[in-house]
């Protein structure tokens, strides 16, 4: 029988995003997700920040897509995220990351932002196959 500090207790929940009303319930989830796992105020904004950010860009430049929303307890407490969309993809994910950089009218501080505003963040990306990005936020 596994130990308290071996178990996994993750709540998994996926969201399709194909409109910007998917976006806001992308958001109200996280956020809901969010003060289960334990997180504080600070750690909620930063995380639900970069969710809007990422499932923004999921239907903007992707397409459309998906977010898989997991809270994990043990043996950290947190939120884990994965935006997956069959997009363009990413031509040069390094430029991407950089401030400034955009390839439609914003101000180009989406990934890079959301990068910084989370504990985990990886970032795969192929041209003509899609993208997918996973953040976490931890306690």
């Amino acid at each position: 029988m596994p130990t308290t500090a071996t178990k996994k207790t993750p709540v998994t929940d996926i969201q399709d995003i194909r409109t910007s009303e998917d976006v806001v319930r992308v958001r109200q989830r996280v956020r809901t997700l969010a003060v289960q796992s334990g997180l504080g105020l600070v750690d909620q904004t930063k995380i639900v920040t970069a969710a809007s950010e990422l499932a923004r860009n999921t239907l903007d430049y992707g397409g459309g897509g998906h977010v898989e929303m997991e809270v994990l307890m043990l043996p950290r407490r947190g939120v884990r995220l994965v935006f997956v969309d069959q997009g363009p993809g990413i031509k040069d994910v390094e430029a991407a990351l950089r401030d400034g950089f955009t390839t439609g009218g914003g101000m180009g501080l989406g990934l890079g932002g959301a990068k910084r505003l989370s504990s985990e963040f990886n970032i795969e990306s192929r041209p003509g196959e899609g993208t997918r990005i996973t953040i976490a936020r931890w306690k």
